[in-house]
């Protein structure tokens, strides 16, 4: 007995022995920043008031066909006309499905694959958000009268569309999504223009109108006539990554710039449940809200299965070497402590959203009286896949969850697979990398999987690198922000901004 006891305890040093070798020999990426400063931004008074002047013109886009209203679309086309006039005088220049937009620079080796920098123009409504001042500096096409809100607990320091320059920021909606990304590359290009740089590759830009409502008559339209064009992309840039201020990330003590790579997929479904209705004096022992509940707790207690994707894989293996001891331990033994690290990553929203495909319960609907038992209960459960899951994978597990019920199932709104997932060892990627740097050297820059969906989505039919990434360094309080209340964006981020983009533009072929 005591030689086995011996013989364990020596495989448990062993193995605990193996353990902390791998996690001190573990080649975690090394993120020495560079012995500089960063560039010093300089304020630019005129491009900030562009800025401004374009969030004051409310293009909002609503409704799931995005049938909204055109007039500001129109004005805000004006509106650019009027303060790039160098480049639309330098560029081509074309609008697809009448308020897409498209530029294109020349460059002077037209046999290089171009490079495309893509934003969108159309915001989110900004809510029934009351003001905290009388700010009311808005576009109103024909003199109308501002709609009334009401006052809730939450408010704006200054009125959504009053483009407000104040405290060294700018205020409103659309400031981060994503007007300040559309000006920065307009000012960008202007920028290039003036000096007289002419770039080796094509430099496009395109700016779709609908991406809040899912960019079916923008983006969609403008990569269906690049595809018809014949035109192939050697990089698409869009949104979809940020600079997230040190301590966004518990565990890591250092700002990090996370690059999406690839974006998860989207599916809802709309589940009708059908039962016994009737008077609630006499109820069946299950009703149709009963057997709904029952398929919506299974949808949340047994969700799809937990994985470490390749893409985030390579994310820890950036970003582990910032963090603390015990959480490099669980990332350099996979093979051994997976299990546990799935365990803790999916106790957290955030991360729980990195690695598994996520099911969010959203909409209900059953009897419109305290007394009367619906015969149908209908519920809209949404998921967003992750790469390496697909839409048939999703309409199986729906279909298990379902099992033993009288159901219909409805996909509404736009089913799609999660995007490709990108190369981080690409001539596009590494721009990005030494772009970041030039504005915050001491950044951990890693690829990423954004969450959200984006219009470089639409993109891959004419490119194979896309790459989801808006140089703003943000706080948690500024991320709630956006599409919330009290958007702004600050112009040392703004400045930056413009020279990122002018900086990627510049140096891509260098």
């Amino acid at each position: 007995m005591k030689k086995i006891l011996l013989i364990i305890l020596g495989a448990l040093i062993i193995l605990a022995a193996v353990v902390f070798i791998r996690t001190f020999t573990y080649p975690f990426k090394k993120n020495s920043p560079e012995a500089k400063e960063g560039w010093k931004p300089v304020k630019d008074d005129s491009a900030v008031l562009r800025l401004s002047g374009g969030i004051k013109i409310p293009t909002v886009s609503t409704g799931e066909l995005g049938s909204f209203d055109y007039m500001t679309f129109d004005a805000f086309k004006e509106y650019l006309k009027t303060s790039y006039p160098l480049v639309y005088q330098k560029t081509e220049n074309y609008e697809i499905n009448k308020h897409g937009l498209v530029f294109r620079l020349k460059g002077s080796k037209p046999g290089l694959e171009p490079i495309l920098f893509l934003s969108h123009m159309d915001v989110v409504p900004p809510g029934n958000a009351g003001v905290k001042n009388n700010e009311q500096n808005v576009f109103r096409p024909n003199d109308q009268p501002l709609p009334a809100v009401k006052k809730i607990a939450e408010y704006w320091d200054y009125a959504p569309f009053s483009g407000a320059v104040a405290n060294g920021r700018i205020y409103g909606r659309g400031a981060i999504d994503m007007k300040g990304m559309l000006f920065s590359l307009m000012e960008s290009m202007n920028n290039l223009i003036r000096k007289g740089y002419v770039p080796q590759r094509d430099i496009y830009l395109a700016f779709g109108f609908d991406e809040e409502v899912g960019g079916i008559k923008g983006a969609a339209q403008i990569a269906g006539y690049f595809k018809k064009q014949g035109l192939v992309f050697d990089a698409v840039y869009d949104e979809g990554g940020l600079i997230l201020e040190k301590g966004s990330i518990k565990g890591i003590s250092s700002d990090i710039a996370v690059i999406g790579c690839a974006e998860k997929g989207f599916l809802s479904a709309r589940i009708k449940v059908k039962g016994l209705g009737g008077h609630s004096s006499m109820p069946p022992m299950e009703s149709a809200i009963g057997k709904a509940a029952v398929i919506m707790q299974r949808l949340e207690n047994d969700q799809m299965k937990p994985m470490i994707t390749p893409l985030i894989k390579e994310f820890f293996d950036n970003v582990g070497g910032a963090m603390p001891f015990a959480n490099r331990l669980a990332i350099a033994n996979q093979w051994l402590l997976k299990p546990v690290l799935l365990s803790q990553l999916t106790k957290n929203n955030s991360t729980n959203a990195l690695v598994r495909t996520t099911t969010a319960l959203t909409m209900m609907k059953g009897s419109d009286g305290p007394n009367v038992l619906s015969p149908e209960v209908e519920f809209v459960v949404n998921f967003r896949l992750l790469p390496g899951n697909t839409v048939k994978d999703v309409k199986e597990h729906i279909a298990k969850a379902t099992e033993g019920f009288d159901v219909e199932v409805e996909e509404i709104d736009n089913t799609k697979e999660a995007s490709m997932v990108s190369s981080t060892n690409t001539k596009a990627f590494h721009c990005i990398e030494d772009a970041i740097r030039e504005i915050h050297p001491d950044a951990v820059i890693t690829p990423y999987l954004t969450i959200a969906a984006t219009d470089a989505y639409k993109y891959q039919i004419v490119s194979k690198n896309i790459y989801r990434f808006m140089p703003v360094k943000i706080n948690d309080l500024e991320k709630q922000s956006i599409h919330s209340t009290n958007e702004y964006i600050s112009i040392e981020n703004y400045m930056k901004m413009i020279h990122y983009f002018e900086y990627m533009m510049k140096n891509y072929d260098q």
